[in-house]
């Protein structure tokens, strides 16, 4: 029996690490997940359990590679990003993977704007939003100003994707996507490292910059096989898409968080310095893509427990509620926000949550409504001043019947669609390092494109 060619890819999120393997077609062939109880670093705070992961990895692919029916002929990495592993000059990691949840001292933000500001200077400069370990540059500022000792020994930082790389090759790199989610490391302006990566020194430590399309073809355990150099999660999911389409979009990937990205912006950088919610990152070849984030899922979260427990019905019943239009013709006729966000800061929201429906179906509405018009602001600022007339919509909210009909009729002037893009970020990871060109029925046979028409207002 001939043996399939495949690309093997390893998706590491936050909770759970996944392989898969994907044929020539980019269908997937294999799939296994596991995840690692957190560890915690010197501080206390949970982090990642670096050894157990790197012993997976191998494990997993050791093993995939002895396999009968697969042939191995590339393998790439997908990871979250603002986390860097730094490793002494035997390739050994110095430090735990300090997790971006982590909070930097007070102190140290503030002796870093008395050298490098004034604050909305630099934000804006460097494309961030606010400055927290989730910068991740600003950690290597951290560690050469309270850990000199430690400091002194990092040979490389690697950001986690190129670590992983690492682990197979031996070869230290950097690459654009990991560099553009919001280390502060880079200045859009410029397009290079900022100013105070160099006059820190840090620069010595970040290994060169490749396209993240590059890939080192190794004898690995006496195969030959093609390995990539990783990309950053949110960059591998939006690749499928820059790569198949050949009009302007915008993806708006849902979850917990919702984030509009827009690939073709001719302004990167958000004009306002305090939103936290403008958000840069780049493509593969170092181009910007300018992105807006809601905290849509976890404010869905809160407000659907709080639902559920007003109205007595089991915590599924909100998955249950279809579209309709007299509902919402009714909510028309007098519309007032009623809820009060947990997560969300919102100029327009009332003092606290005050539900006059008399039925759950008529409160679900009214919060799906003023939840969808937020995400036409969030929308609206990733476009900015561009003209882009379509949107592309994945995953969890992407089958939410309220949201889709609502997002389709608040956009009536675009075009929208729907994709099941379940493997987004891993099939990402496959594609960057493939020579295949995709075209625009790629969308529709892998993610299961789907057209939607706005409702009609009578």
């Amino acid at each position: 029996m001939e043996k399939i060619k495949v690309t093997a890819v390893f998706d590491i999120g936050k909770t759970n690490k996944k392989f898969f393997l994907f044929d020539k077609d980019f269908q997937e062939v294999h799939k296994e997940y596991i995840s690692f109880d957190e560890i915690i670093d010197e501080d206390g705070h949970p982090t990642e359990n670096l050894l157990a992961l790197q012993k997976w990895l191998k494990d997993v692919f050791n093993r995939i590679l002895n396999a009968d029916e697969f042939n191995i002929k590339a393998i790439n990495f997908s990871t979250y990003g603002a986390s860097f592993v730094h490793v002494d000059e035997d390739g050994n990691p110095l430090t735990p993977l300090y997790n971006y949840t982590k909070p930097l001292p007070e102190e140290i933000v503030a002796s870093f704007f008395k050298e490098y500001g004034p604050k909305e200077t630099f934000l804006k400069d460097s494309g961030c939003a606010d400055l927290s370990m989730l910068n991740s540059g600003l950690q290597l500022y951290w560690i050469k100003k309270t850990k000199p000792e430690i400091f002194k020994k990092i040979k490389y930082s690697l950001h986690l994707p190129q670590y992983l790389s690492f682990v197979f090759t031996g070869i230290p790199i950097s690459e654009y996507t990991s560099i553009g989610c919001h280390t502060a490391l880079w200045d859009y302006g410029k397009r290079d490292y900022h100013s105070w990566v160099y006059s820190e020194g840090i620069y010595k430590i970040l290994p060169p910059i490749v396209s993240t399309e590059t890939s080192i073809n190794m004898n690995y355990n006496g195969k030959r096989i093609k390995i990539g150099v990783g990309i950053h999660d949110s960059s591998a999911a939006l690749l499928p898409y820059v790569r198949s389409l050949k009009k302007k979009f915008i993806l708006i990937s849902t979850g917990t968080w919702s984030i509009a990205f827009n690939p073709f912006t001719k302004k990167p950088i958000s004009e306002d310095a305090n939103d936290k919610n403008a958000i840069n990152y780049m493509r593969i070849n170092g181009k910007p893509v300018k992105a807006s984030r809601l905290f849509l899922g976890n404010e869905y979260k809160l407000q659907i427990k709080k639902l559920n427990e007003i109205f007595g019905v089991d915590e599924d019943y909100h998955r249950h509620v279809r579209f309709d239009y007299d509902i919402y013709t009714e909510l028309m006729k007098d519309f007032t926000p009623s809820y009060k966000w947990e997560s969300i800061e919102d100029e327009d929201m009332p003092v606290q949550t005050h539900i006059a429906s008399d039925t759950y179906e008529k409160a679900y509405h009214q919060l799906m409504t003023e939840l969808v018009l937020l995400q036409i602001k969030c929308i609206n600022k990733a476009i900015g001043s561009d003209n882009i007339s379509r949107l592309y919509v994945d995953g969890g909210f992407s089958d939410n019947d309220l949201y889709i009909k609502l997002l389709s009729h608040y956009s009536r002037d675009k075009k929208l669609r729907t994709t099941d893009a379940s493997l987004g970020s891993a099939l990402g990871a496959a594609i960057s390092i493939s020579d295949t060109k995709l075209n625009s029925k790629f969308l529709r046979k892998n993610y299961a494109l789907k057209k939607h028409v706005p409702f009609i207002v009578s």
